[in-house]
């Protein structure tokens, strides 16, 4: 494996995932794995569960870590061809990856979606201008467009918590004051897609994914038919795509609520508003994995980091 910048980048699901839990077991088994090695951080935007799992993972492979918030202690970087730089940019992403380069094995890089033009960050500028000028490999700590190492922690919490070989896991849109980016669903929708397992996709009208994404998958715009008889239940918000970055509305209605719950476990990929997008009774409850979740955040980050170590 040259880079982990999709889901798609794991060539089996289920292979990784069990590696992954039984890496759980012994964190430290592979610590001389990365022993002499670097791992570079860089983050555009901000983060918690990102930076101190991906920073433990590494910790447990025996990496050592440098990190650097790019927004605000870094030069603004330019991607153009043939920019003549004499307005706000500092440095060219051809000299700022090159460079990078000679300083770490291994560079993991965080940096959201704009939402004011869908074709520039589908593009994924500053992902993929570090896949193109770094000559080592690239993690995808979250990008405009995909958070792999999410759906990879939350392919570790199903499996730990399957209570059947077929499942049914819904994907629920809910509220928030904000507009927010597409790719933890995306990566989410990407990753059940891997699964044999019923799966349903649940928002307003107006707020589909990509299509080219959710290709196949099941959609239901009444949530309540949709969350009939589910094992999972993962609740995120996303603005619309067609109305790129837009917030429509804030239905309330469509909080997460015990009742709707019932019987299913909950997930969400955290920070989450407490009584906006889920009620306190859920995210405290004895149905809820998003502790866990953010636990396996870790092993996600250190299965990746383990293979990319061996292809070094």
């Amino acid at each position: 494996m040259k880079h982990y910048l999709t889901i798609n980048d794991i060539d089996s699901l289920p292979k990784w995932v069990e590696e992954a839990r039984i890496i759980k077991e012994n964190p430290y088994h592979f610590q001389n794995l990365g022993k002499n090695k670097t791992l570079c951080l860089l983050f555009f935007n901000n983060s918690l569960r990102t930076r101190l799992s991906t920073q433990k993972a590494a910790l447990h492979l025996g990496i050592q870590v440098m990190t650097m918030n790019f927004g605000k202690e870094g030069w603004t970087l330019e991607f153009g061809e043939g920019t003549v730089m004499n307005q706000g940019t500092s440095e060219h992403i051809k000299e700022a990856a090159h460079v990078v380069s000679q300083y770490c094995d291994i560079l993991a890089i965080r940096a959201f979606a704009g939402l004011k033009n869908k074709e520039k960050d589908e593009a994924e500028e500053i992902l993929n201008g570090f896949v193109k000028y770094a000559s080592i490999p690239i993690v995808n700590m979250e990008s405009s467009t995909a958070h792999p190492l999410q759906a990879l922690a939350d392919a570790i919490t199903l499996a730990e918590h399957r209570p059947k070989s077929r499942l049914k896991v819904v994907l629920s849109w809910a509220p928030h004051p904000k507009a927010l980016p597409h790719a933890v669903a995306n990566s989410f929708v990407k990753m059940m897609k891997l699964q044999d397992a019923e799966f349903v996709i649940t928002h307003p009208e107006g707020y589909e994914l990509d299509s080219k994404i959710t290709q196949g998958c099941q959609i239901e715009h009444n949530q309540d038919k949709a969350l009939q008889n589910a094992d999972f239940v993962y609740v995120k918000n996303w603005s619309s795509y067609s109305d790129y970055g837009k917030v429509f509305h804030q239905d309330a209605s469509w909080m997460m609520t015990q009742e709707k719950l019932g019987n299913a476990q909950f997930m969400h990929c955290l920070p989450v508003r407490r009584n906006v997008v889920v009620e306190d009774t859920v995210l405290d409850g004895p149905k809820s994995l998003v502790i866990e979740q953010a636990n396996n955040r870790t092993f996600a980050a250190q299965i990746v980091l383990k293979k990319l170590l061996e292809s070094l």
